[in-house]
């Protein structure tokens, strides 16, 4: 039997210890552990919503898996803020360069019979466009669920970014984001005892 250590899932553990909105108050932190599978439960619901009312066929399970990983290499680069990552054209394609050798060093770690099973998890191919569309979206929605709460606890902190990202979901031309949208963040804004 082969004796060689391989320290991919121990490294994935430590996602609980990035923390996201590093330039804003928080009321309470949000790690990249915690984001990532919130994303992943989103990114599902809006395919199953997709599958449901909009004649879609697309994997619920392949966009939650998509969605788990999608901020894997964040543990090496860290949660840059949104700002400073999208500043300029120079500094996002040197950002996206770092993001693709921080995943090849986190793949590195497993055995190289795995390698391929988990290279398509963390790198876009053609076959997963759809997919990733609804990641990208459930990330914003997450996001934008985030400032929902900061706000509700008092810090005006997340008032203009709550503004600034419910735009940017507006924009998103899917028919299951607006659904979403329309059908479950009003539940958001409720305290528990409202909510039944």
């Amino acid at each position: 039997m082969d004796k060689e250590n391989f320290h991919f899932f121990a490294f994935l553990s430590r996602m609980k210890y990035i923390n996201r909105w590093g330039l804003m108050r928080n009321t309470f932190t949000e790690n990249v552990q915690e984001h990532s599978l919130q994303v992943a439960m989103i990114a599902h619901g809006l395919a199953v919503i997709r599958n449901t009312y909009f004649s879609g066929e697309i994997n619920p399970e392949r966009v939650a898996i998509l969605a788990m990983f999608h901020d894997c290499n964040e543990i090496i680069t860290g949660d840059m803020p949104t700002p400073i990552k999208y500043y300029n054209p120079q500094i996002s394609k040197i950002y996206k360069d770092i993001e693709d050798i921080s995943k090849e060093k986190i793949i590195s770690m497993l055995p190289e019979e795995m390698a391929d099973e988990y290279y398509s998890l963390f790198f876009k191919n053609p076959e997963d466009v759809e997919c990733w569309k609804l990641v990208k979206a459930a990330d914003r929605i997450a996001a934008y669920i985030k400032c929902i709460e900061e706000v509700k606890a008092g810090n005006t902190e997340f008032k203009k970014a709550s503004e600034a990202i419910l735009s940017t979901i507006n924009d998103i031309e899917l028919e299951e984001v607006k659904y979403f949208m329309d059908k479950f963040i009003p539940g958001y804004y409720l305290s528990l005892d409202e909510i039944d």
